[in-house]
């Protein structure tokens, strides 16, 4: 499938959106079951290599479906690498700050507070896992944000969890969307890519899943695999499913063979214990 496959997939629309900041791209889109019931919350980050080549509309098929489970979704939008304020660092504070609007939506809605997962595609898998790690980012960095929101877990889809990795692939298919994210090539801003990068700040500290598509010709296999044996070295719980039969863009379609992986990922991270031991 290609991206814009996804963009012609059904949605239901949000039942709520919710601003997080003055610019146009600092919003969530809330989706909820019916009831009147607390439900947990799945925070939805969409990918396009932190740049133009997805928004929203990207992922409100998937944040649509899994609402069907039960669940709640809060899929956020970013200011990415083109956009006014995008870059460093305010994408991946973006990211954190639109995490964190949850708390301002929580009562209204009924949202389960303590049981949230983040889930991310391709480039959105490197902010939700670089969202869980936001305690332990020290006062003096660009990123640091004050009482993040605890996450429960989270599924990387496909995501890019070694940015240095990526970058040194040579086969970048995001072409100049990492370099512009971070400012620059890694040997430049070697900093700024080991502040970013998931690999670089094991351990994530909670439980977390890796999903990637056998047919995937855009995140290669090895990040995977090299950042699952470090992380579990490093004392995380996690673990690598490849999925067969599907390639990067399946993971955006509810009726694609990714989507009942995606959902029983989901259940173990909310049915578990929210810290790792």
């Amino acid at each position: 499938m290609t991206a814009d496959d996804i963009l012609r997939l059904a949605s239901s629309p949000p039942v709520a959106r919710a601003a997080y900041g003055p610019a146009p791209q600092q919003f969530a889109e809330l989706r909820r079951p019916q009831g009147s019931t607390m439900v947990p919350v799945i925070v939805v980050l969409h990918g396009g290599c932190w740049r133009e080549y997805a928004d929203t509309a990207y992922t409100a098929p998937l944040a649509s479906a899994l609402v069907r489970e039960g669940w709640a979704t809060w899929n956020v939008e970013y200011r990415a690498v083109h956009q006014p304020g995008g870059g460093w660092p305010g994408t991946m504070l973006d990211a954190g700050a639109g995490t964190d609007a949850l708390r301002g939506a929580a009562a209204e809605h009924l949202l389960d507070l303590e049981r949230v997962v983040a889930i991310g595609h391709s480039a959105g898998g490197q902010l939700a896992l670089w969202a869980a790690t936001r305690a332990r980012t020290p006062v003096s960095s660009p990123l640091y944000q004050a009482n993040p929101l605890p996450l429960r877990g989270v599924v990387s889809l496909a995501g890019i969890v070694d940015l240095q990795a990526f970058y040194e692939y040579g086969q970048d298919p995001c072409g100049d969307g990492l370099p512009r994210l971070m400012g620059g090539p890694a040997a430049a801003f070697p900093d700024r890519y080991a502040a970013a990068s998931p690999a670089a700040r094991l351990p994530i500290g909670v439980r977390h899943a890796l999903l990637w598509g056998a047919q995937d010709r855009i995140v290669p296999r090895e990040l995977f695999l090299d950042y699952e044996r470090a992380a579990r070295q490093a004392g995380d719980r996690v673990e690598s499913i490849t999925i067969d039969g599907i390639g990067h863009h399946e993971f955006g379609a509810p009726a694609s063979a990714a989507y009942p992986v995606i959902v029983s990922a989901i259940r173990r991270l909310l049915d578990g214990a929210n810290e790792l031991g």
